[in-house]
């Protein structure tokens, strides 16, 4: 049961650019970030080829049709309570079953982490500091 407003707090790419995030079709993609992760679109170009930026709290992607290999990317959110944007993803029609939490280090900071892949291909790692 949600307890709290889930808070996307940043956003951390896996590669080089999370404003550059690889998919082969934008205007698909974008509804599963809209209706699913709560995120909505804010601009869109056409060129030097189709992409979108989406923004959630504070934290902004790009979602771009730019040839990269969506499966080799993707972004680590991290989140006010891990526990409650699983259910809030579960609530918008994510049907992600296997969504065992893990704990990951680092540095020195610990997380409560949970992973999902977006129709699209890209990775998500989404995690919350524990003290």
């Amino acid at each position: 049961m949600k307890t709290s407003k889930v808070i996307y707090k940043h956003a951390w790419p896996y590669q080089q650019d999370k404003m550059n995030l690889p998919v082969e079709n934008v205007d698909t993609a974008i509804n599963f970030y809209e209706t699913v992760m709560g995120f909505r679109k804010i601009s869109n170009v056409d060129t030097p080829y189709k992409s979108a930026v989406l923004k959630r709290d504070d934290v902004e992607i790009g979602l771009a049709e730019n040839g990269g290999d969506p499966t080799q990317d993707g972004c680590f959110f991290e989140v006010n309570n891990v526990e409650d944007t699983l259910d809030e993803l579960k609530a918008n029609g994510f049907n992600k079953i296997d969504s065992d939490f893990s704990f990951q280090k680092h540095g020195s900071t610990l997380w409560r982490v949970f992973f999902i892949i977006a129709p699209d291909g890209l990775c998500y790692c989404i995690g919350e500091r524990q003290s």
